[in-house]
């Protein structure tokens, strides 16, 4: 139980409401009135966040669940930290026209269509695995494979999927995502100390991620052709300058070598951004204008630019984090869990593992597809469940985390991920006129790994692939131990 639990007038479930007219606010938006706007978005979070106050018997714990709990606390903070440095350098790689060079590249070497697009996708799982971060991994790749493969043919939609896909797959799959961290270290041991390791659930995780993403790899490729008109590559852009360009990804493979290293977003962006910066000078890409500048009294350049360009999406995340804080001040999640660890089904192995996949599903969702908050808020429950069944701490932390990576994490209305994917596409629109907004719902259904891994991971408890269970000496075995 949490101390200070959040009450309302009305009930426990009213610790829903804000949540519930923040989603069908996004529901208006995105279907009836096509708007993508994620400054508007954020003014109705915190809308719904002010009516919830309304019922709260105590408004001032209320908003200051909303505060510490949600908009303050440790993870959001370090999202909007890092969405802040990460906007200055893919400016920088939108700017120096890296996306052009790539298309001319990718051109010759017979990269085209759809064939581009389950290119696109295999590289983006490499980067997000080095990287281990997904948010960083799409604002990184984005700029540099997105208008490149509209320009080479590959379909708008699908080819943003793959991207997303990439992102998340490394996610899913990276020792160092905080995803794997946290799914391992909240799955307890119940016959020696400690949790599950790192290394063990990666390797117990991996052949579920492989099959899911070689599913996803046949359908990029089959559907990743762009059957509408396809903008062309300005002559201007066949040009030595262009060529020069692809100077810009050494700054990308420093940024990827140092977060291979350090195991440290923040230490890695920078990296790339002074790369990029040195590079692009040298290389006559930049001027020292192009970087920064005061004129008639207003900022320029791709690092102002960067910078104040995260500003809506920012403030999105923060008032979807302050909505969660009202979820977890309330123990809204826990109740939820609570409810599915008590029933019936939880009682076999088989059972068991599918109350941890609904479990994780439906957490993911009540946190916006935040998957590392999810997994932090469900794991201990999911350990609870999982050890009543001797279910060992590898195959618990595979469900947690994988289910987590699916439905959930691309509600078309809900999910973070989308929101980010619309507004990095958005944003790039100005530097590339040819590209338009996506359908949330459209990217959400050609989403391929996500939904292949939840039909790879719903297969697995049904035939038991990979079921593990927890010895007297914390060993995985096949079979349960007889008591």
């Amino acid at each position: 139980m949490i101390e200070n639990e959040l009450t309302f007038h009305g009930g426990k479930n009213i610790a829903l409401l804000p949540i519930a007219l923040f989603i069908i606010s996004c529901s208006l938006f995105f279907s009836v009135y096509h708007v993508f706007d994620l400054t508007a978005l954020a003014m109705w979070a915190f809308i719904a966040i002010m009516i919830g106050a309304v019922f709260s018997r105590n408004v001032n714990e209320y908003w200051r669940a909303v505060v510490s709990q949600g908009i303050g606390s440790e993870m959001a903070v370090t999202i909007a930290t890092i969405l802040l440095v990460i906007g200055m350098y893919a400016k920088m790689i939108a700017q120096s026209g890296v996306a052009d060079s790539f298309a001319l590249l990718a051109s010759h070497l017979g990269l085209h269509d759809g064939a581009f697009t389950l290119f696109t996708f295999v590289a983006v799982c490499v980067v997000s695995t080095a990287t281990g971060t997904s948010i960083g991994t799409l604002f990184t790749a984005f700029p540099v494979f997105y208008p490149s493969g509209i320009l080479l043919g590959a379909d708008p939609v699908v080819l943003a999927s793959a991207i997303l896909c990439g992102a998340i797959f490394g996610d899913n799959i990276a020792p160092i995502s905080d995803t794997t961290v946290a799914s391992a270290s909240t799955q307890s041991y119940t016959h020696r100390r400690g949790s599950a390791e790192i290394a063990g659930v990666v390797a117990a995780r991996f052949p579920f991620a492989i099959v899911s993403a070689l599913i996803a790899c046949v359908f990029f490729y089959l559907f990743g052709t762009h059957s509408g008109p396809v903008p062309s590559l300005p002559v201007t852009h066949h040009d030595q300058a262009s060529w020069r360009s692809l100077w810009m990804l050494v700054p990308m493979a420093v940024l990827l070598l140092v977060a291979m290293k350090t195991r440290n977003i923040f230490k890695a962006i920078p990296s790339g951004i002074c790369a990029g910066i040195v590079i692009g000078l040298l290389a006559g890409i930049f001027h020292l204008q192009d970087i920064f500048t005061l004129d008639n009294g207003n900022a320029g350049g791709f690092l102002y630019k960067g910078f104040s360009g995260m500003v809506s999406t920012i403030l999105f995340v923060l008032s979807l984090f302050g909505i969660i804080g009202i979820l977890r001040a309330s123990n809204t999640m826990e109740r939820i869990s609570s409810a599915i660890c008590r029933s019936r089904l939880a009682q076999s192995s088989r059972g068991a593992e599918w109350c941890i996949a609904v479990g994780s599903i439906v957490a993911t969702a009540l946190v916006g597809g935040v998957t590392s908050a999810s997994i932090l808020a469900f794991g201990p429950v999911a350990s609870e469940i999982g050890a009543r069944r001797s279910l060992h701490p590898y195959r618990r932390a595979v469900l947690l985390d994988c289910f987590a990576m699916t439905l959930a994490a691309i509600l078309p209305f809900l999910s973070a991920f989308i929101f980010i994917v619309t507004a990095i596409i958005s944003s790039l629109h100005k530097d590339y006129p040819f590209i338009n907004d996506v359908n949330p719902i459209a990217l959400s259904l050609t989403s391929f790994y996500p939904l292949a891994l939840f039909v790879v991971m719903s297969f697995a408890i049904v035939v038991g692939w990979g079921r593990r269970y927890e010895n007297s000496r914390g060993e995985a075995v096949t079979q349960p131990e007889k008591e």
